[in-house]
Parts: C-alpha cells; sequence; structure tokens
C-alpha cells in the first residue's frame, strides 16, 4: 500500500487529504477518547467533542479492525450524539482508508489533522506523507514521535490551541485571533449559534476558546484580541462605600492570571477592560450614571434612568424623608447593590407598605428603584459595536394587577428572584389591553439610539444591553437595567452574529492604529 501512495501525484495526494490550508477537518483516533482497557471515555473527551461539533470544523472519530464491538459501539454513539462521523482506519490499506474519509468529506476546502495516540505512529507517517497533519497525543508511558513533522501534546484540551496555532501559521497576518473566555454553558450557547468558529470568518476572524486549565500566557501569544464575560469569573464583590473608590472584585485564579496578564501588556487589545466593566456590576453606580441622560434630552420624549435611593439599612431615622427627596413612592423595588456576580445579586422585592422594608430579605446595601407602570412590555437593547438591535418582551405588571396579585387586605412584599419562577410567571400575566400594547409600541428609536450612543461612550463598552420601559401616563422611556455581553438570543442568528463578529473586528484594527499612531 505504500506504492500505491508513493505513487500518487501531488494533485491527487491534495485531493485525498483534503488540500493543503487551514484546518477545516478533526479525526481523533480512538485511544485519544476512549480510555484504555475501559468502555469509557477520556477525561475532557466529550467536552472537546462538543467545542469541535461547533465550531465549523468537521469532526470524525476513528476506530481499528481490532476494537471490540462494545467500544465500537460506544464510538458510534458518541458520534451520533455530538454529530460526528465515524471512520474505520486500517493500518494495512492506508489508501483505502484515506479514501473512505474523503468520499464523505469530499466537500471541507481544507486540511485535515489527525488526533492519535503515540502507540499507532505508523499510520500516522503514512498519513503525513499524504498530507495530513498529524498530533500525537501522549499517553502516559508512551515513547516520543521523532518526527518533526508531527506535533505532540500532552492534554485532549491543548487541541483547540494546536488547531489555531496551524491556522495562524496558514492566514499569517491576514486574520484576527480572538480568544474567548465565559463559562461553558455560556460558550456553548454562542458556539451553537455559529459564533465561535475555529477557522477564519468572511471579515478575517477566527476563534480560540482559552482554558485556564492550561498555561494562560502561551494561549494568550496565540490571539489578538480577547472577548471576556469576566462577571463570570466574579468570586465576590466588595462595595468601597465610596462612589470615588473602586469596589474590591475577587475573580477565579483563572481570571485573576488574565488580568494580571492584561496589565503587564498594556499593548494587549481586550473586549472591554475590565475597568469598564465595573459600573455594571453596582447597581447604585449605573443610575448615578444614567442621571447623565439628560445631556440627551435636548427636545421630544424623555428618555432616563428610573427615580433611586441607596441604603445601607431600612432603619435610618430619615428614612421616609429620603423616599419623599428621591422622589420614590409605593409600591418600589428593591434591589442588591451588587448586580451580578454573587449569589444573591438577583434577590429582590417589590414592597407595598414602608413598614414592610423594616424586615425585608433583600442584602444590604441595597438600591430602591421606581418601579414604572409600563403595560408589562419589556424593550431589551443590545448595543453591537454601531450596531443596535431590539427585542420586545413580557415584563411584570403594573402596580394595580400587582395589589389585587398579593391580595389588597395583605400586600405583603413580593419576593423573588429576578431570573426564577416568580418573576417569569409575574411576566406571564395578561395584564394590558391591545389598546395599550399599541401605545406602548409606539417607541422613539431615535432617543434610544442616542442613548445607546452615550452609554457606549460614557461607559467604553463596545458589547451591552439595556432595558427600557415606556411609563404608561408620560411616556418617559426609562431605562431599568444595563448589563454586560448579554446572549442578545432574541435577535436572529444571521442577524446578531456578523454584528457581533463586525463589532470585534472594528475594535482590533481600531486598537491597532492606536498602537500605530502611538509610535509616531
Amino acid at each position: 500500500m505504500q506504492t500505491a501512495i508513493a505513487g500518487c501525484s501531488k494533485q491527487r495526494e491534495r485531493e485525498m487529504a483534503g488540500g493543503n490550508g487551514i484546518v477545516r477537518g478533526v479525526i481523533m483516533d480512538e485511544a485519544v477518547v476512549l480510555q484504555q482497557n475501559q468502555e469509557c471515555l477520556q477525561p475532557g473527551a466529550e467536552s472537546l467533542l462538543r467545542k469541535l461539533r461547533y465550531s465549523g470544523i468537521r469532526t470524525g472519530i476513528s476506530y481499528g479492525p481490532g476494537l471490540s464491538s462494545r467500544k465500537v459501539s460506544l464510538l458510534k454513539r458518541m458520534a451520533n450524539l455530538h454529530s460526528v462521523d465515524c471512520f474505520m482506519l486500517d493500518a494495512s490499506s492506508t489508501y483505502a482508508a484515506i479514501h473512505e474519509v474523503m468520499l464523505s468529506w469530499h466537500d471541507i476546502g481544507g486540511s485535515i489533522l489527525y488526533l492519535v495516540s503515540n502507540e499507532k505512529k505508523d499510520i500516522s507517517l503514512e498519513l503525513s506523507n499524504c498530507n495530513w497533519l498529524i498530533t500525537v497525543l501522549n499517553t502516559e508511558g508512551g515513547s516520543s514521535c521523532e518526527s518533526s513533522s508531527i506535533i505532540q501534546i500532552n492534554r485532549l484540551d491543548e487541541l483547540p490551541l494546536t488547531i489555531c496555532h496551524f491556522n495562524r501559521k496558514e492566514t499569517g497576518k491576514n486574520v484576527t485571533t480572538v480568544g474567548y473566555v465565559m463559562k461553558p454553558s455560556r460558550q456553548e450557547d454562542f458556539a451553537k449559534r455559529g459564533a465561535f468558529p475555529m477557522y477564519p470568518t468572511k471579515n478575517g476572524l477566527m476563534f480560540l476558546p482559552l482554558t485556564f486549565e492550561l498555561p494562560l500566557s502561551p494561549q494568550l501569544q496565540e490571539v489578538d484580541i480577547v472577548l471576556h464575560k469576566a462577571t463570570d469569573e466574579i468570586l465576590s464583590i466588595e462595595l468601597s462605600g465610596s462612589s470615588g473608590h473602586p469596589n474590591k472584585i475577587t475573580y477565579t485564579r483563572g481570571m485573576q492570571e488574565l488580568k494580571c496578564y492584561m496589565d503587564h501588556h498594556v499593548d494587549f487589545c481586550v473586549i472591554d477592560p475590565l475597568d469598564n466593566i465595573y459600573p455594571v456590576l453596582d447597581r447604585h453606580k449605573i443610575q448615578q450614571i444614567l442621571l447623565g441622560l439628560e445631556d440627551v434630552n435636548t427636545s421630544g420624549v424623555k428618555i432616563r434612568g428610573p427615580h433611586f435611593l441607596k441604603v445601607d439599612d431600612f432603619n435610618e431615622p430619615d428614612f421616609l424623608q429620603r423616599l419623599s427627596k428621591a422622589k420614590l413612592s409605593l409600591p418600589s423595588i428593591v434591589k442588591p447593590q451588587v448586580a451580578c456576580g454573587v449569589p444573591d445579586a438577583h434577590s429582590m422585592a417589590i414592597v407595598f407598605k414602608v413598614e414592610d422594608f423594616k424586615d425585608l430579605s433583600v442584602p444590604l446595601p441595597a438600591v430602591i428603584q421606581e418601579y414604572v407602570n409600563h403595560s408589562s412590555i419589556l424593550y431589551k437593547f443590545y448595543v453591537l459595536g454601531e450596531k443596535v438591535f431590539y427585542a420586545v418582551k413580557n415584563s411584570t405588571p403594573n402596580t394595580d394587577t400587582l395589589m389585587k396579585l398579593c391580595g389588597s387586605n395583605e400586600l405583603r412584599p413580593l419576593v423573588f428572584d429576578s431570573v426564577g419562577d416568580l418573576v417569569d410567571s409575574l411576566k406571564s400575566l395578561p395584564t394590558a389591553n391591545e389598546k395599550e400594547h399599541r401605545v406602548n409600541e409606539r417607541i422613539d428609536h431615535d432617543r434610544v439610539r442616542d442613548a445607546a450612543e452615550w452609554l457606549m461612550r460614557n461607559l467604553g463598552l463596545t458589547i451591552f444591553g439595556f432595558d427600557v420601559v415606556i411609563e404608561e401616563r408620560s411616556g418617559e422611556h426609562v431605562i431599568v437595567d444595563v448589563n454586560y455581553l448579554p446572549s442578545f438570543k432574541e435577535v436572529p442568528d444571521d442577524v446578531a452574529i456578523p454584528a457581533l463578529w463586525d463589532a470585534i473586528k472594528r475594535k482590533s484594527e481600531s486598537r491597532r492604529t492606536q498602537r500605530e499612531e502611538n509610535k509616531c
């Protein structure tokens, strides 16, 4: 069979191997997927399969002819679960194996990377001769592979970095590599929508999932810009007690390492700097910032933040006077000052009577916020660089309905988690008639866009979201929440994902231009 391969023309070899160029296909040998002498997967194998499934990289699992039927069955179940292919690669019939792969993957338009254990280096060398990119997983106690054309890794979770390395080498400076950090569930939600391909997008981006399980510095050396959801990595927030001093944020070990790297590499590009997201972690701070929206209200419909009051103790002697001075009437909504990153950040309450503040279970310090009658309609706005999108959502009911829900005699506080079941049940109540809905759908898009641009400038953020309600009586637009890197799941993927890519690309180019100007 070696003779058959050696006799192939270079063109034929490229046809069989999928062509030179960026990695568009990955095949993982059974020995790197299954644990030796056991009918179960290697640690990290399933996580890697999930990453590859949504990366845009065609993925397959290979096995030899001697594998037990039970293990073959397990591999095929996993392949079916993760929508990957299964191939039998026989070392004694390499040409036939390549031919089978290319019949199935004739349209991938790039190179194939073959991940194999070092016990199978013989077939690896043959496939390398046919332009497959060979990566060997050094299993414990295995011997090193001597070929200089073969890359070796020690862990499965090094494979995305290896793919990135191959593709950066192939594309050179024509592609911007984006490393991203967020919790696995969020990462997968974005990846399912096609947001994080490991091969170049049409506007020249390529994505690498950064992992804190590996040394961070070598990964960051492969990327040009970092996209993060740092709020996923917060362990605790210690409020400063002073608007003039930043709050103390404690991150996970990995995020702290990333922060240190960014602090020591001032030219490193990140979306967005950690300092810029701090205001959205503090509900009092963001309310103070929203006071500046007066600059936007030159004429026409007014857009503003809600009336608010920060409290450290509900038993303060001048509590009633402070409520009145802040233009707050009841019912009001009470929220923890810390907006995210801690377990009780979403523990809230709607309070109907002053005496009920005294024993309220909402964590202190807290922000008491105006409850706006808005006919149960919430507008979620998403800012992706220069693009602004919105979605209309059901929201909590007006105060008269809330009072009926609580019972006119009792009117006890409604305590809920803003991402939990109670708030969802409140949103599902039929509270607005058709006429009220038509009135509230007349949102002033130009005014909200002006506010979005104002927030972008004042917060220094590239990707963020904010919620708007329309006060039923006055028509005033009220921004009731601001958050960083939302899912924007209500925006269709074919619109949202290109906008995300464009925002990242513009940020990268802007930073590059700024660095060049500073050098001059």
